[in-house]
């Protein structure tokens, strides 16, 4: 993006500064999308690290102030808090700022924030789909989104132009943006990474439980496979535990299909039908090869 470009906003503010929130501010500044950065954050350690980072213009604990004068404010605090914190800083929110988010789930968005926006702010939900399995504002970095998806989930009747500069805003961070419907999405987030999710989160929890002696075997001869879990289950637990409740439904609804296909593979493996245990892996290939071809692997 040219140096030139015009901000796109005058005040951003961010509240919660963890990976996704302390990236997007390292984006937005050296992507010239907004004349000021304020960060806000419930946490005090954090508020204190983001003003050593310098990754904003001002940090403001206190929400109220923070949204003050603001043409548009991110929420990237964990799905499970967004409603608290919505009904806080409505009331003091500007005449056509822009309310959005970077929530996991968007159903529960929609139903938790979206009444409690005022009359002349605009609620423009999304979703970035990026992240890393580290947390925190240290863990923030300005190319996270990249190459990367973002889905912009608007309500009916939202204002266009609203949703233009956000869908602006992401693409000068280098993502792709894709809108999509509220119900859509999250069962869609449900395969792709909820439920990946789940699954590491459980075997590594088995793996765990395992007696002392085979576990230290397991850690000590772990196999790419068994890392790759742990990659995964290393993530936040606060912001996993609100995504599984937020998404429950969907969620439960793949883990079922899901629950399916593994008793139907422990069956052939049991019966030794080699025919339909060699098509699995096959399909798996070729998922993989596909997402290397879009570039998302």
């Amino acid at each position: 993006m040219p140096e030139t470009s015009p901000p796109i906003f005058q005040r951003l503010t961010l509240i919660g500064l963890g990976l996704i929130g302390s990236s997007v501010a390292r984006a937005a500044r050296e992507n010239g999308i907004a004349a000021e950065i304020v960060a806000s954050d419930a946490s005090e350690t954090v508020c204190a690290r983001v003003a050593e980072l310098g990754i904003a213009d001002r940090v403001e604990p206190d929400l109220i102030r923070a949204v003050e004068g603001a043409d548009c404010v991110m929420l990237c605090a964990p799905v499970g808090v967004l409603a608290d914190i919505a009904a806080v800083i409505a009331p003091h929110l500007a005449q056509g700022c822009i309310l959005t988010d970077v929530g996991s789930t968007k159903l529960s968005v929609v139903r938790d924030v979206g009444p409690v926006v005022p009359e002349g702010v605009h609620f423009v939900p999304a979703h970035p789909l990026a992240g890393t399995e580290f947390s925190g504002p240290d863990a923030g970095f300005a190319e996270l989104f990249q190459g990367r998806y973002c889905l912009v989930v608007p309500p009916a009747g939202t204002n266009a132009d609203a949703v233009a500069r956000i869908v602006a805003l992401w693409q000068r961070m280098g993502a792709t943006v894709e809108e999509m419907e509220p119900a859509h999405h999250d069962r869609v987030l449900a395969v792709t990474s909820h439920l990946p999710h789940l699954i590491a989160f459980t075997i590594c929890g088995t793996a765990d439980d395992l007696a002392d002696e085979t576990k230290e075997e397991v850690l000590r001869f772990a196999a790419s496979g068994f890392r790759d879990f742990t990659r995964i289950a290393a993530s936040d637990p606060v912001m996993w535990r609100d995504i599984f409740l937020n998404n429950r439904e969907a969620l439960l609804e793949m883990l079922a299909r899901f629950t399916e296909d593994a008793q139907a593979m422990a069956k052939a493996i049991r019966w030794g039908d080699a025919a339909y245990i060699e098509d699995k892996v096959l399909r798996g290939r070729k998922i993989r090869r596909s997402l290397i071809e879009i570039k998302q692997a």
